[in-house]
């Protein structure tokens, strides 16, 4: 270190360009900043920080302040979502009740609540993947397989065993990953599937900036888990491709994890959130044919909301925050990360003071440290406002639920972090009906009797380290 300090001192011409290349970046990034400002605070963190120190702030600006996704909107554009969404209008497959009274949702989505599908909620891993891959081995003629992580152990030999008979019977088989999440997954493990037809990308595939410059990739990530067979059934919710998820992981135990399985026009509404995705990745539009006929097997009304980085908005938090502020009687909230913004944190508060029953289960053990110290910290200042904190107790808790009270719940890939809300792309599944209402009531009072509730003594009683340690974590909310 010694020695490329005494060069760069050594040679002050190339030490002068370096600041002026850095001032220059600065100067770039600062412009962009009072452009796209969303709050007076960050913005003026931001403009001092550059200014003052352009090294290293011009690099984690890039990372963490400056998106990347402007274009996104244009894979939307030409997979004719609009145009989709009328479509199903005329079918009809709309349910115009939910679309009426959930509008901040449906314009969200901008694909309807869509009517008569069957519906089911898969607890942990077993079921989940039983699940999936009896719906792979069923699939006739494509499938459309995304995950956050896909791991070359057990579980991810088993998928590709499955993925590649399916190839081999002449169905048409995509494979999406995220290139950060998915990391560790071996070339060899690629290059089987490709070899045996499968078409195989990583998100950022196709863009060379986003792949050479590692940081942007490491803070925008593809967090979805969407599983499409033949357009007629999709799986959505917190699982991944690991033997973790099966609760075969010594460190964490058993998985408490959620999934969804939808059959009927849900599923073409998950597939249309692939292909956009798969566009992006690829620059391959995937065939867009929408039957004349779509098969409604149940009664149950779903919204598919995909929110992420290349929105106009802040959509995530903008919907979850519109369910918030609906409920009279109950929130009940699952994440295993619990980071919220101001925003959500102020209607979390409402609702406690309109008389709201608001509970928050949280893991009780972490897996991510820092993250799960700015979590308590949030956590446990919602306890002394009367927000009720369950912390789970019977393995590491991963699901994302929501339900309010006997009016809608939400499954699916979001967290209750900024993370979730503004950086990465997420997928939710919003449910109206009395059944799957009921369902998730029933599974949430199963999980909060697995679990122990904070008190306000034992906030109290918190070590001054450790509140010193959540508070300090609790400032990098807005990247965790």
């Amino acid at each position: 270190m010694a020695a490329w300090l005494d060069y760069f001192v050594a040679n002050s011409l190339l030490l002068t360009l370096l600041t002026f290349v850095f001032y220059a970046f600065a100067l770039i990034c600062a412009i962009r900043e009072v452009m796209v400002s969303r709050t007076s605070q960050g913005s003026i963190a931001w403009l001092v920080s550059l200014a003052l120190l352009p090294f290293p702030t011009v690099i984690i600006y890039l990372v963490v302040g400056w998106k990347h996704f402007d274009d996104y909107g244009l894979a939307q554009t030409r997979g004719s979502r609009l145009t989709r969404a009328q479509r199903a209008r005329t079918m009809p497959l709309v349910d115009e009740t939910c679309n009426a009274a959930w509008p901040v949702l449906t314009q969200i989505a901008q694909v309807p609540f869509l009517a008569g599908n069957e519906t089911e909620l898969l607890i942990d891993g077993q079921a989940t993947f039983d699940s999936i891959f009896a719906g792979i081995d069923g699939a006739k003629r494509y499938l459309l397989v995304q995950f956050y992580i896909v791991r070359a152990d057990a579980l991810g030999k088993i998928l590709a065993d499955k993925l590649i008979a399916r190839a081999a019977a002449g169905v048409s088989v995509y494979l999406l990953y995220d290139d950060i999440g998915s990391a560790g997954l071996p070339h060899t493990y690629v290059d089987r599937l490709r070899a045996a037809g499968i078409k195989v990308s990583a998100f950022n595939h196709r863009h060379p900036f986003l792949r050479f410059y590692g940081p942007t990739r490491i803070n925008y990530r593809n967090h979805r888990k969407i599983v499409v067979a033949d357009g007629q059934e999709a799986w959505v919710g917190g699982h991944n491709v690991g033997i973790e998820y099966l609760g075969q992981d010594p460190k964490f135990g058993r998985w408490r994890d959620t999934q969804v399985r939808v059959r009927g026009p849900l599923a073409l509404a998950c597939g249309l959130v692939f292909r956009e995705d798969w566009q992006w990745a690829t620059g391959e539009e995937l065939p867009a044919n929408f039957p004349d006929t779509v098969p409604t097997p149940g009664d149950q009304p779903v919204l598919a909301m995909p929110t992420g980085p290349a929105d106009r908005l802040e959509d995530c938090a903008i919907a979850f925050t519109d369910v918030i502020s609906k409920a009279r009687e109950r929130i009940w909230i699952v994440s295993p990360y619990f980071v919220p913004d101001l925003d959500v944190r102020t209607a979390l508060y409402a609702a406690v003071l309109r008389g709201v029953e608001v509970r928050v289960l949280l893991p009780d053990e972490p897996d991510h440290m820092l993250v799960w110290h700015a979590s308590n910290a949030h956590a446990n200042t919602m306890v002394l406002h009367d927000v009720e904190i369950y912390r789970y107790t019977d393995g590491f808790l991963h699901e994302k639920v929501i339900l309010v009270d006997d009016l809608i719940a939400g499954v699916g890939t979001v967290n209750f972090d900024n993370r979730s809300f503004a950086i990465n792309f997420e997928l939710t599944l919003w449910f109206t009906g009395k059944q799957m209402i009921s369902d998730v009531e029933a599974m949430l009072t199963v999980d909060f009797a697995s679990a122990r509730k904070t008190t306000k003594a034992e906030v109290a009683a918190i070590p001054f380290y450790r509140r010193f340690v959540g508070q300090a974590a609790k400032l990098l909310s807005p990247v965790l």
